[in-house]
């Protein structure tokens, strides 16, 4: 006894919002596999955070160290994540054709970057939370207001995620490689992640106040430390970054 059409194929592409979710999952597993991602985006944050809160190496002025620091290491974060992680992975995937395959599926070339962004949220998202949770064991106390810092992430994942693609997809894979890592160590130490930026010369920090690493690991100290309001000022910094970064990602990439 057979049931006509109950197996009957449907070729075609699945909907469009059901590709991009498949491929974020599979992009997030495998970021979650990679043990030197995994080293770069939760283990390096926690280390600065639980060493720097409980030994006092740096001055951090006024208050409790671990206040000055989270929100950094919370840009930190970011910055490991959208930028250094997203930049190095998507390289070695244009060197090994791995992007010009996904190119020539259903899947749009947009769809897969869709799917590349919600994957580095779906990390940052536990990156924040575990990093919150060790925070408030060292006796974190935030202030201030939540959408601020959520649209301050926002921005900065933006902002670096078009800079990290613009990386990956205009330089050699192995070039990306130490180009990202040395970015990332120039921005852990000069954008006022750990050392405060009223540490460095005055015309130093005019120049670095600039960087959009500076600007949302001000943003976030000033709302989480301070309880300011919306930072207007660090929220246009990353905007414009974010605008450039992602419009110079479009046109220059390089999917071969």
């Amino acid at each position: 006894m057979t049931a006509t059409g109950t197996y009957t194929p449907r070729p075609g592409a699945a909907p469009l919002p059901r590709m991009i979710a498949a491929q974020a999952v599979l992009e997030t597993k495998m970021l979650l596999r990679n043990g030197e991602q995994l080293l770069l985006t939760v283990v390096i944050p926690t280390l600065l955070l639980v060493l720097f809160s409980s030994v006092d190496i740096i001055d951090t002025g006024a208050g409790e160290a671990v206040d000055f620091l989270t929100p950094g290491i919370l840009a930190l974060a970011v910055v490991s994540t959208a930028f250094t992680g997203q930049a190095i992975a998507t390289g070695f995937e244009r060197r090994y054709g791995v992007l010009k395959r996904l190119a020539a599926s259903p899947l749009p070339r947009w769809g897969l970057m869709a799917a590349k962004t919600l994957s580095v949220l779906v990390t940052e998202i536990l990156q924040v939370i575990l990093l919150t949770a060790i925070a408030f064991a060292l006796g974190w106390d935030p202030h201030g207001n939540p959408a601020a810092v959520l649209l301050l992430l926002i921005l900065g994942t933006a902002a670096f995620s078009g800079l990290g693609l613009l990386m990956a997809g205009t330089l050699k894979a192995e070039a990306t490689l130490a180009a990202a890592n040395l970015v990332f160590l120039l921005l852990l130490m000069g954008g006022g992640v750990i050392v405060p930026l009223d540490k460095f010369p005055p015309g130093a920090q005019d120049v670095l106040g600039l960087l959009p690493v500076s600007a949302l690991s001000d943003g976030l100290r000033d709302v989480l430390q301070h309880g300011a309001g919306m930072p207007w000022g660090d929220l246009g910094i990353l905007a414009v970054w974010a605008v450039v970064g992602l419009a110079a990602a479009g046109r220059f990439f390089r999917w071969e």
